[in-house]
This record gives structure tokens, sequence and C-alpha cells, in this order.
């Protein structure tokens, strides 16, 4: 049966398939490893986070996934789009409203019968969204030119940087996160925790947020990395007027996605990461629903 809880779809276990993890074959419970470790946190997450309808529903509020064990759990990286929300200093909040009502609709239909279409304005750097290389070079693949292959069922590697020792994500800090892992057509995702103070006023403080400085940026760009993304404000110093890690993954054709959230919730390893933007000509930027998919084999990786 399937059902969810926050923002991510579970399936229950088949019969026998939690106790045959935690059993050898005679029935005798074999040593707890660093990976059951991490597994009871986050069934202790789960306990303790807010749970979604009991079966069936939606949440809307972003920020409170948990994750459940489970192959083919859906994770959502995506903080809802409202009327008037922040994103970042000096844009424009989204504006949301009707142009057709359902009260005016129903002149237009049979009886019973009304429609809502909906209305947006916004930038397209607004909520969760993916940056394009046409973001930053005249020249580069706007988000139509993107193929789905670089945006979609890509595997994904969270490198942890919370709590975080320094503010900038440096070239050491990355180097000993990754801990010798090939990156290589992985989507990197940096969980630096900034996401917890979405909608506040510190989210939007930019003197303060985690960024990747120029020398981690040229690192992943070497390691041949798919997608780039983080859960804080910008992925660059806003101080720092060259933009550096835009200009080096963008310009090295790795698209990024900035303002991601329930980080948390994702194993380091074992999951496959989507991030799709509408195919907009001419524009570089846009929102996305960003999720992972759990695969499974977290356990075996974090041996690996």
């Amino acid at each position: 049966m399937a059902g969810v809880v926050g923002h991510i779809v579970t399936r229950e276990p088949r019969g026998g398939e939690r106790r045959a993890r935690r059993t050898g074959e005679r029935g005798r419970e074999r040593p707890r490893t660093p990976s059951d470790e991490a597994a009871e946190k986050r069934r202790v997450a789960a306990a303790r986070g807010v749970a979604g309808p009991p079966s069936g529903g939606y949440s809307s509020r972003g920020g409170n996934a948990v994750t459940l064990e489970g192959a083919g759990a859906l994770v959502d990286l995506s903080h809802p789009i409202e009327d008037g929300m922040r994103t970042y200093p000096g844009l424009p909040a989204p504006e949301v409203s009707e142009h057709l009502t359902r009260a005016a609709s129903r002149a237009l239909y049979a009886p019973g019968t009304e429609f809502s279409v909906g209305r947006i304005a916004m930038v397209g750097n607004t909520g969760t969204y993916l940056d394009a290389p046409f973001h930053r070079f005249e020249a580069g693949a706007d988000l139509a030119g993107l193929p789905l292959a670089a945006l979609v069922d890509l595997p994904g590697i969270v490198l942890p940087f919370v709590p975080p020792r320094q503010r900038v994500i440096d070239g050491h800090s990355l180097d000993r996160a990754l801990a010798g892992r090939d990156a290589r057509g992985h989507a990197v995702l940096l969980h630096t925790g900034w996401a917890a103070r979405w909608g506040s006023d510190a989210y939007l403080d930019a003197g303060r947020h985690p960024y990747l400085s120029r020398e981690a940026a040229a690192r992943l760009a070497a390691a041949r990395v798919a997608l780039v993304g983080i859960d804080s404000l910008n992925i660059d110093d806003p101080a720092d007027g060259e933009r550096p890690a835009h200009t080096i993954l963008l310009g090295a054709g790795i698209p990024l996605v900035e303002h991601l959230c329930n980080l948390d919730a994702l194993p380091e390893r074992g999951f496959r990461f989507s991030a799709a933007p509408a195919p907009v000509r001419r524009m570089g930027s846009f929102p996305v629903r960003a999720y992972a998919r759990l695969t499974g084999d977290a356990d075996r990786s974090a041996r690996e």
C-alpha cells in the first residue's frame, strides 16, 4: 500500500521484508552497523516529524519531509510557491491570482460545471529553481535547450556541511565531504542546513548564508558532475560580483538548483535526483519540482 508522509510518498514493505533486513539466516540479530544507526535516526525523525494525512493525502507545507525506509520513496526537495513569498533580496515576490474565477466560469459551462484558470506573475528566480547556462551566458543553453537526461533521474550524492565549520565551502571542505568518491555524472547536493530559515528575514541575510568557493566550484567542474544543488540563499557569495561558482559551473554546462530543502531527509547516497523546469525559450532560470527517489542501496553505498 502506498501512502504519503509529509512530502514523501512511501510504500509499506512486503511481508517479512523488514525483519529479513534485520536478522540473519537463523533468525539471530546481526550486529548493528553505522547504516543501521542512520536508519534508526531516520525512523526517530519520522516519528517526531510533521506527518501528513494518514493515507492517500498530501501536505502542502514545505520543509517538513521525513524519511521512512523503503526503495521507491519520493522525497520532495522544493519549497511551495505562494503569493507574496520572498526568495531573494531585491527580487519581486510572486503574485498568484485568478484570470477566470469559478464564479465567473459558471456562465460559460453547463450547470454544475466550473473551473478556475490561475494566473501567476513572477521572476524566474522564485522558490526552488534551476539555473541553465543561459542565466549567465548569452550563448549558453536556455531552459528549453537542456536535455531531460541532464535533469531527471540522476544518481545523487548529498555532501553534509551541517553544522557548518565555516561559512564558505572551500576546496578542502569539499574534498573531505566527498571522501574520495567518484562524483562524475552525479547530482551533487550541498546540505548546509540554511533551508531551516526559509520564510524568515534570517534566510535572506546575504552576508551570512553558506556558499561555494571558486576553488570548490572548479573542482566540481573538473570532476564532471552532472548538476549541483544547494539549500542556501545563493551558491555564490553576493559580495563577489564575479559570481565565480555560477560562472565556472554554468560555463561548464552544469545546471544549478538553488533554495533546495529537506536534504536532511536523504541518505548521502542511494537516491536518484530530478529537477525539470518548464522548457521556456530565452530564459535561464525557472522554478522546479525537485525531488529524490530512494533506490534502496543507501546502506551498500555507505559501506563502499
